[in-house]
């Protein structure tokens, strides 16, 4: 079962190593390579940056943005109330070995568990078919496409009562 934690600055080396891998780089875009240092020790209240573990070993991370609040307004105008998820699997050994759906199913619960938060907002490039399907599986619906700096990527959302019935 994964479990997720919060990030430390003992994570950074981890967190910047797996930033190499082709697999994190190709599901994460043109993006800037985080300065995971900075993401780590700030902490801000719009921001959750957290390690996923099975068994005590660390085998994704997961961020959750409030993206109306967030600094660099990456999301542009949004409405109140939603938060974004970004995930990734660390090492390619462990794709496909269902750690994405425990990690996306504690993190959604994290995101419903206030109150306030009406819908929760995902990326995927607009390529990667299998990460829409993965989405979709979960419940998210299609918002529509939408360009992020570069990336071309396909917006999707999982509103609270579609999640509450899965």
């Amino acid at each position: 079962m994964v479990e997720l934690r919060t990030a430390t600055l003992a994570d950074v080396p981890l967190l910047a190593y797996w930033d190499t891998k082709p697999h994190v780089q190709a599901a994460t875009g043109d993006d800037d390579v985080a300065d995971w240092s900075v993401e780590v020790s700030a902490d801000p209240r719009w921001q959750q940056v957290l390690i996923a573990e099975t068994d005590g070993r660390p085998v994704g991370v997961v961020q959750i943005i409030d993206p109306r609040n967030e600094t660099t307004h990456y999301w542009g105008e949004v409405a109140a109330n939603l938060r974004a998820i970004d995930i990734w699997i660390g090492e390619e050994t462990d794709l496909g070995q269902g750690f994405g759906t425990q990690m996306m199913e504690v993190a959604l619960g994290m995101c419903f568990e206030s109150p306030e938060v009406t819908g929760v907002l995902i990326d995927p490039l607009e390529w990667n078919v299998r990460a829409q399907r993965f989405y979709a599986g979960l419940g998210f619906k299609v918002v529509g496409p939408r360009r992020f700096g570069s990336d071309q990527c396909l917006v999707m959302r999982l509103d609270r009562d579609r999640w509450a019935d899965t």
